[in-house]
């Protein structure tokens, strides 16, 4: 009989959450995007100051999704739950893991009295579009997602006596 289980991620999980995360990129055309290692999820989510949590989905004892997310503070909101990545495994979709996954982390916002939850999703990820409809998600058309990589980062000339 087939099983599964929502749970807790746990430091020797990260192997499996690297791979899911690279199965990720593939999906989304950024095949070679990837540039962390499963040291780093050990160190980033499960170190000193751990800055993410995430929930494992397994079925019948196989790794098979994950949805990693973080604490963010809005100054009009409060404290915010930001969904990073969320994915099951193609071979597993269709079966209500990723309803299961999503609720899950609905429920952490809650617990959390969470001003607000956000995510993003790629404006051609029809899937995951009509997934979303289904909990009646605000689509937001007015905000642009503006960000530096590392190599902008290291190579910006800023003002001194900042």
């Amino acid at each position: 009989m087939e099983s599964l289980v929502i749970r807790a991620a746990t430091a020797e999980d990260m192997p499996a959450v690297l791979d899911m995360i690279q199965e990720l990129a593939v999906y989304e055309k950024e095949p070679d995007a990837v540039v962390i290692t499963a040291d780093d999820l050990v160190r980033d989510g499960f170190g000193t100051h751990p800055v993410f949590e995430v929930i494992m989905a397994d079925w019948d004892g196989k790794q098979i999704g994950f949805a990693l997310y973080y604490t963010k503070y809005s100054t009009w909101k409060g404290t915010s739950l930001y969904l990073e990545d969320f994915i099951v495994k193609e071979a597993y979709r269709g079966k209500g893991i990723g309803s299961k996954l999503f609720e899950a982390v609905i429920k952490v916002a809650k617990e959390r009295k969470a001003g607000r939850m956000e995510w993003q999703v790629l404006d051609w990820n029809e899937p995951a579009i009509n997934f979303y409809k289904k909990y009646n998600a605000t689509f937001e058309d007015d905000w642009l997602n503006c960000r530096f990589f590392f190599n902008d980062l290291q190579s910006m000339q800023l003002n001194e006596g900042i």
